[in-house]
């Protein structure tokens, strides 16, 4: 076994929770490793919708998922967090007590942690597209048939035909409408689950001409050597309408597994974990989980509300770090040691 790298706390998942939680930690004089099985930080935001703006972040009107990373990443810099990318926390030994957690991680890479907390802020765990069910279409993924907008510009001037009828469908109908030379929006009916106001304004482009609406299920794909030329639309009268199109983004959501967090003697709900919802620690003391990954009454799964759980989970995870010593808290705005940390002249 290697010696294993000493720090404060474990973070098991980069994305903005993550990333958030080392800024309160860092305030709070504790260090953190974080462990992410993405090749680099900001996890959905980055690698599932980094052009997408966001709107419900706090003094930012709008902002895109890649944006808010970098902040983030530039807000943490003070602190000096160790980053391990293209890794999976595979293990987690208890080795203290519920007075004194103590822990030894050990991750797919080779590393062993010892550490005081760990903080899962995993998301949902680690995610993989739910794939329509259409014939050959293994042979277009990666070239034509896409399951996230990572690069807008990949799509302009291009024959779009985006299938589904949630957020994610119609926030990339709204976005790559003004990008792609044609835009088709198709969705097995005519009903639609994403946000009303999403709606309204898909329709209005609809009655606009400027896009398009076909009621029905891709049933089978057309092209050569991965690049599609065209796709089957299958109504449910049982006509079929063939559509000439270059890209296809198929929106059925997303399946969401823990991995090896699961084996970890740590209560579940529904793939979920249970937190106390002050504190936000699991049912074993000294690991909490923090953003979509954790379930108490009341849950919203936004970002800024992983943001809020991180600022507390920091709270109880001082008196783990710092046994005995009393915590006062204190305000950025108003604190001369804690911007002295931030590198505020």
């Amino acid at each position: 076994m290697s010696e294993s790298i000493k720090t404060d706390v474990v973070i098991v998942g980069a994305g903005p929770a993550g990333l958030f939680a080392v800024f309160e930690l860092g305030l709070l004089d504790i260090k953190a490793h974080l462990v992410d099985i993405l090749p680099k930080p900001g996890g959905q935001c980055a690698e599932l919708y980094p052009e997408k703006p966001i709107y419900d972040i706090p003094g930012f009107p709008k902002i895109s998922g890649q944006e808010l990373v970098d902040a983030l990443l530039e807000q943490i810099e003070p602190f000096h967090p160790t980053f391990h990318y293209g890794d999976m926390v595979e293990a987690l030994e208890v080795l203290g007590t519920a007075e004194t957690p103590l822990f030894r991680v050990r991750a797919s890479g080779g590393q062993n942690f010892e550490c005081k907390a760990v903080i899962v802020a995993a998301g949902g765990g680690s995610f993989q597209p739910k794939k329509p069910p259409v014939p050959g279409i293994d042979d277009y993924e990666g070239k034509s048939v896409h399951y996230a907008v990572r690069r807008m510009e990949d799509f302009r001037g291009q024959h779009v035909v985006i299938v589904g009828g949630g957020d994610s469908a119609l926030d990339w109908t709204l976005n790559l409408h003004p990008v792609a030379k044609r835009l088709t929006l198709v969705h097995r009916r005519d009903e639609f689950r994403g946000a009303p106001h999403s709606v309204k304004a898909m329709r209005d482009l609809v009655g606009a001409g400027q896009i398009e609406l076909r009621i029905g299920q891709i049933s089978s794909l057309s092209g050569k050597d991965g690049e599609l030329s065209s796709v089957v639309l299958k109504a449910a009268s049982g006509d079929s309408e063939e559509i000439a199109c270059q890209k296809l983004i198929p929106f059925f959501g997303l399946t969401m597994k823990l991995g090896p967090v699961a084996e970890w003697g740590l209560n579940l709900h529904e793939n979920l974990i249970p937190v106390d919802a002050g504190t936000f620690e699991t049912n074993v003391p000294g690991i909490f989980a923090i953003g979509d990954i954790n379930h108490y009454p009341g849950k919203l799964k936004l970002i800024l509300c992983g943001f809020h759980e991180g600022a507390l989970a920091a709270q109880k995870i001082y008196h783990y770090v710092y046994p005995g010593k009393r915590l006062t808290f204190q305000y950025t705005t108003s604190s001369s040691s804690l911007q002295k940390k931030l590198g505020v002249n």
